[in-house]
């Protein structure tokens, strides 16, 4: 999981890019990278925050009016800063790419790559045998000056090579802005115009619409799942269905946990899917019976859910944890010690909303279990009379494998544990889950067009028929034996 975005503009896009970017840091903070293009490419790109990475010394580095940009979630590999995005490569075209999203043929696809297409792979990553397959695609065309057609028709060659879920924008030298999505719609993007100052168009890409927002850009519309767009040197925008849509199946944790509630994605509100999710968990909590004098979220996330929550059932909403914003967000933090030395720096409690009451604590979801056992610690120790705990999603038991960091089931509390077995592993007096239906529900009730969602962390719901129990085990494995590498 990744935030990336492009912009095709009439000047200078750097500070657009910076901007945006910032705008998606919540969705990686393990390094940033930025290209533009004027005749030729400029990039930078390194570990850390976007506001660590970028100087103000690099504007005037950064020059162009098309570029691209990319904060990074590391699912694999080490902190190499040249495994930072964007990829570059220089045949036939001058072609930048960046992709948020996890390909799952990669074995295959390296194999055609190296074997057929007698590419060099400089790196492990997916994105650069994605930027390679392309770029070779591309190159049947065999014109130096590409028509959007051209660019269409290599794609429309690509994506049958290609499998998991992807989201990619591209900058073809001399030629235009590029972004196409998976055919099932797995990993987010979006894309809106505005009018500068002369009244001429620009365009912006987008894993989230919050960065098209905040910059002043209108929605258009969201990439849909298998169609590709194309912004060319004149700023003409340009889309066709490549390949078939062959179901819309978004990624239902963008709406539990990876999204900020601000944005709109595949024609919902982030906000409203968790409001909803409250509401539909407490019918669960009533049936429980519990006596609650307090309902407290576990910021940030889990508020617009605890706020349904408390509404539904007329109970008091109290903010009871108070977040340094400072820390970064502990489930997309590289390694489970990270994580676990960075909760009692992240949030602080209000003891006077915990002592001697029976207190509702309200989480988007629980992964491994360690964070909510040490955030119901620290209510304990602020004086709580009983510990319940409510999570917005139900227990997950499978990993991801289209770009979220799920590796293994062994990491997860749920895997192979009765529901009062994570109880105890957590140390709450009671322990609320959602239903996977009602998960859907509340997510697809503001939506004509989005009833269904990749829901394989719960369920085995996984979209795209390659993935399998034999491929999680394999899956598995190689995450095993690459963290003992590393």
């Amino acid at each position: 999981m990744c935030g990336i975005i492009g912009v095709s503009g009439n000047d200078h896009v750097i500070g657009d890019i910076y901007n945006g970017l910032i705008m998606l840091q919540h969705r990686g903070q393990d390094a940033a990278g930025i290209v533009t293009y004027d005749d030729r490419f400029h990039s930078i790109k390194d570990n850390g925050l976007v506001s660590q990475v970028f100087q103000e010394k690099h504007v005037k580095v950064l020059t162009g009016n098309i570029g691209l940009g990319q904060v990074r979630y590391r699912t694999t590999g080490s902190l190499d800063p040249n495994a930072a995005q964007p990829f570059e490569i220089h045949y036939p075209y001058g072609i930048n790419l960046i992709h948020n999203g996890n390909l799952t043929n990669y074995k295959e696809l390296k194999d055609k790559v190296v074997n057929e297409m007698h590419r060099y792979v400089n790196s492990t990553s997916d994105t650069e045998l994605l930027l390679n397959v392309f770029a070779h695609e591309l190159s049947q065309n065999g014109h130096l000056k590409l028509t959007p057609d051209d660019v269409f028709d290599a794609i429309a060659r690509t994506m049958p090579q290609i499998k998991g879920g992807y989201a990619i924008i591209s900058i073809i030298a001399g030629n235009g802005l590029l972004a196409f999505r998976d055919p099932y719609g797995i990993r987010p993007l979006i894309y809106g115009s505005r009018k500068d100052k002369n009244g001429k168009l620009e365009y912006m890409v987008a894993s989230e619409s919050v960065a098209l927002d905040s910059l002043g850009f209108d929605v258009i519309d969201d990439v849909q799942p298998g169609q590709a767009i194309f912004i060319d040197n004149d700023n003409n925008l340009h889309v066709k269905q490549c390949v078939p849509m062959i179901a819309k199946r978004p990624c239902i944790f963008e709406y539990i946990y990876l999204a900020r509630p601000d944005s709109m994605m595949d024609d919902l509100s982030v906000y409203k899917s968790r409001l909803r999710m409250g509401e539909k968990l407490a019918r669960k909590v009533q049936e429980a019976g519990l006596e609650i004098d307090a309902v407290i979220p576990i910021p940030e996330t889990s508020r617009s859910m605890a706020l349904g929550l408390a509404t539904k059932l007329n109970l008091p909403y109290r903010e009871g944890f108070i977040k340094n914003r400072y820390i970064g967000r502990t489930f997309i933090m590289p390694g489970q010690e990270e994580r676990q030395k960075s909760i009692r720096q992240k949030l602080n409690p209000i003891k006077l909303e915990f002592k001697g009451k029976n207190v509702l604590l309200v989480d988007d979801s629980i992964v491994r279990g360690n964070t909510s056992k040490k955030i119901i610690q620290l209510a304990r120790e602020a004086g709580a009379k009983n510990v319940y705990i409510a999570s917005a999603s139900p227990p997950i038991i499978y990993q991801d494998v289209y770009g979220v960091d799920i590796p293994t089931q062994e990491e997860l509390v749920a895997y192979n544990r009765s529901l009062e077995e994570i109880r105890e592993f957590i140390d709450a007096d009671a322990l609320i889950y959602q239903d996977v239906e009602d998960l859907v529900e509340a997510c697809s009730a503001g939506s004509e067009v989005t009833n269904e969602f990749h829901t394989g962390y719960f369920d085995f719901g996984y979209p795209t028929p390659e993935v399998t129990e034999e491929y999680l085990k394999e899956v598995a494995q190689e995450a095993k034996t690459r963290d003992m590498n590393y």
